[in-house]
């Protein structure tokens, strides 16, 4: 279609005029075909690149919404995925953290279960007494009067000692509690070491019912050996006592709630 435009017979036979718009140019009738071809190509780049860059720079626009989107969702993926990890790791915190103090003796919490080898082998130190006070504590919901048989006990590091905890309950329904426990001073925790005990375990009172809660323990004998301990001469066993209720989470050891 653009041969008859662009070419037309000139007055001369020898000759061919080649139409462009805005120009006309006369060329010797040998090289009339590849000049053609050359001026087409000219007349096409002048006239179609706006088009084609149009439809090239829409073809882009589109690729790069394309690859937004899907970087958006792969962000989107991974802010979700973290957001359920961190909701799994607040449920475990408590639990973990417990563990973990019953282990180490942090914020007061004394040392769950012993090395029974070292308990039947563990030299008394004879010379250092410790004075163990005893403290009970109910939460305001709970119904339950707590308090313990002895106020204080003597003992020496590197040997076991039993002490006793009362609870009674006084109301006509059935009441489970559950409890919670420290050590004053908190840097005492790590040498307080529990053989057995009620904490962290639910009890169930039927209404009226009154039983004896027994603490069997020993404060190790690196206790003497600790710069730290050096003045320390008295040491508060606390308990506190919960009503057990589903949703309920406790305190966390060594540390208050207001």
């Amino acid at each position: 279609m653009l041969l008859p435009l662009l070419l037309r017979p000139s007055l001369c036979g020898s000759r061919a005029s080649v139409l462009l718009p805005g120009c006309v140019r006369t060329l010797p009738g040998g090289a009339a075909a590849r000049t053609l071809h050359c001026q087409t190509e000219d007349f096409l780049r002048r006239r179609l690149p706006a088009r084609l860059v149009a439809q090239s720079r829409g073809r882009k626009w589109r690729s790069q919404q394309d690859e937004w989107r899907t970087r958006n969702k792969t962000v989107l993926t991974y802010i979700a995925a973290a957001g359920v990890g961190m909701i799994g790791l607040s449920y475990a915190a408590v639990p973990l953290y417990q563990l973990y103090c019953q282990a180490s003796g942090l914020g007061g919490t004394a040392v769950a279960g012993h090395d029974t080898d070292q308990v039947a082998t563990m030299t008394p130190v004879k010379e250092r007494v410790i004075k163990v006070t005893f403290n009970a504590d109910t939460h305001a919901s709970m119904q339950w009067n707590f308090r313990p048989q002895q106020t204080e006990i003597f003992v020496v590091p590197g040997e076991t000692a039993l002490a006793f905890y009362r609870a009674k309950n006084p109301t006509d329904k059935p009441i489970i509690g559950i409890s919670t426990y420290n050590v004053v001073p908190f840097d005492a925790g790590q040498y307080f070491n529990k053989i057995q005990c009620f904490c962290f375990e639910e009890q169930r009172l039927n209404p009226h019912e009154e039983v004896d809660m027994p603490v069997f323990f020993y404060i190790d004998p690196e206790f003497d050996e600790d710069p730290r301990m050096a003045r320390v001469e008295t040491i508060t066993l606390s308990y506190t006592f919960f009503e057990a209720k589903e949703g309920q989470k406790l305190p966390l050891p060594g540390y208050s709630y207001n």
